[in-house]
């Protein structure tokens, strides 16, 4: 018998080891006011003014470039909303182009960039070929396809030659541009004999000079 009240003596310290802890830790969460969990909301957790934002290759080469007044980043979508916004593709390869606009969006990772107001895309001249010129009211730019594209009411100039028309995709590798509707089209004699395809217009894209 004496041999087991060691034993004994140490079961019941442990046991009551054991509810002293219990006790303490639903004491603990009882008396410790805790905030509720965080909600992700449509509100700006990061600001940035004259930021500039660079995009790489593999290789490490920049190939696209973001700019702007003042930047504000909401955790909700992970977007970023940027005042007067300047978009600078220069992948190896195909021409430089520089895409401006009043307010930006830019969203999935940085794959897309929405330009809202008096937005502007322009490809500097290169070769002999002339600068290009697309302005609308809004403009989506997908940097990694190099592609940029409206649906709503588009100005087209190219070299001497101009397109009214509505919805509008330049594709910057091919050089191609597909107007989906165009309601004025101003040919230059320049630029026709300056290439033997069919200019620039409604329909199926076409190869730009």
């Amino acid at each position: 018998m004496k041999e087991r009240v060691p034993t004994l003596v140490a079961l019941l310290l442990l046991v009551s080891l054991v509810a002293l802890s219990w006790w303490a830790a639903d004491y603990t969460l009882r008396s410790v006011v805790l905030d509720d969990p965080r909600r992700l909301t449509h509100e700006p957790d990061a600001w940035s003014e004259r930021f500039v934002m660079i995009r790489t290759n593999t290789d490490g080469e920049a190939i696209n470039r973001l700019e702007g007044d003042y930047m504000v980043h909401y955790p909700d979508d992970d977007s970023y909303e940027i005042d007067n916004a300047r978009a600078v593709g220069q992948r190896a390869g195909s021409p430089v182009t520089v895409a401006t606009g009043d307010k930006a969006i830019m969203n999935e990772g940085g794959g897309r960039i929405t330009l809202n107001g008096n937005a502007q895309l322009h490809r500097v001249p290169y070769d002999d070929r002339p600068a290009f010129d697309v302005t609308s009211e809004q403009l989506v730019l997908l940097p990694d396809e190099d592609i940029a594209y409206t649906d709503l009411p588009a100005l087209v100039v190219n070299g001497k030659s101009r397109i009214n028309g509505k919805g509008m995709r330049y594709d910057n590798v091919s050089r191609t541009l597909e107007v989906l509707s165009a309601s004025d089209v101003k040919i230059s004699g320049d630029d026709t004999r300056k290439r033997s395809d069919t200019p620039a217009g409604s329909g199926p894209a076409t190869k730009l000079p």
